[in-house]
């Protein structure tokens, strides 16, 4: 157990160091975001639906998961992602630390009522744990569904693995999917316990929501399409690929030292016996 943790710790170090550090820190960077603005609903002349401002980053994440899988494979895409998210975690213990320390927000200055304005700010910069938890637990799901089924989609496409037809179907489907569920977790977990959204409203947000971002996802997922052909052009991940190679050579081959002992010793035990 001790060496296979070891072989599994060397493998995702070297995938970590084969991701470009601009797509890491850009997935991140969207991940906090999107459990900071899912702090504020938005506002809708329409009483059967809620949105929350976390739908202006959470399309960004999606596409670089995408990409991610796409390259990589859903394994490893779901790796970074959770690898992600425990920075994301990091960086909001950090946030809620700072808005412990006594001192005053510029922007309450400004305002009428100051003391209510701080400690709004406080509360929004240091978090709200239900609201953590329904993000975090949330993305995590949807995030593991949309690599899995964004891998399964590519596998259908057999002629053309790496064609835009079987980058923006896989893309899409896995993105719609998982967006709907990835919006109605967080509805059922936070909204409808805490904000008072009924069922209807849930629903309508992780519909809508999922609609939303899935449009935005369309605009540029184009931009995804050329980057993952960019990876696979530039030979990105070779040492991660290669050792991954490895890995699955040696098992086939003990399987096989294996399976070669067993049938001596059955050999041997048919002799005994005739004997």
């Amino acid at each position: 157990m001790r060496e296979r943790i070891k072989l599994e710790l060397h493998e995702f170090g070297l995938l970590i160091k084969s991701v470009p550090p601009v797509a890491l820190t850009l997935f991140v960077a969207a991940l906090f975001s999107m459990n900071l603005l899912a702090n504020k609903s938005i506002s809708l002349s329409v009483d059967w639906l809620a949105l929350d401002c976390g739908i202006a980053v959470s399309w960004f994440a999606f596409l670089v998961m995408d990409v991610l899988t796409k390259h990589f494979g859903p394994k490893a895409a779901t790796e970074i992602t959770v690898f992600a998210t425990l920075i994301n975690l990091a960086l909001c213990l950090l946030f809620f630390l700072g808005s412990l320390i006594p001192g005053s927000w510029g922007a309450a200055l400004e305002s009428g009522n100051f003391a209510a304005a701080n400690a709004a700010l406080d509360g929004t910069v240091g978090g709200t744990w239900y609201v953590l938890l329904g993000s975090t637990a949330a993305f995590v799901a949807s995030a593991a569904i949309n690599n899995a089924l964004n891998y399964c989609v590519g596998k259908l496409f057999k002629n053309k693995p790496d064609g835009a037809a079987a980058y923006f179907t896989r893309s899409y489907v896995s993105t719609a999917v998982a967006q709907f569920a990835d919006n109605l977790i967080f509805a059922f977990i936070v909204s409808y316990f805490f904000f008072g959204w009924s069922i209807a409203q849930c629903f309508m947000c992780a519909a809508t929501g999922m609609a939303v971002e899935l449009l935005c996802e369309a605009a540029f997922s184009w931009f995804g399409y050329r980057l993952s052909k960019k990876w696979k052009r530039d030979g990105i991940g070779n040492a991660y690929f290669e050792y991954v190679a490895s890995q699955k050579l040696g098992k086939r081959v003990n399987s096989a030292c294996n399976d070669v002992t067993v049938g001596c010793g059955e050999v041997e035990l048919s002799e005994g016996k005739s004997e």
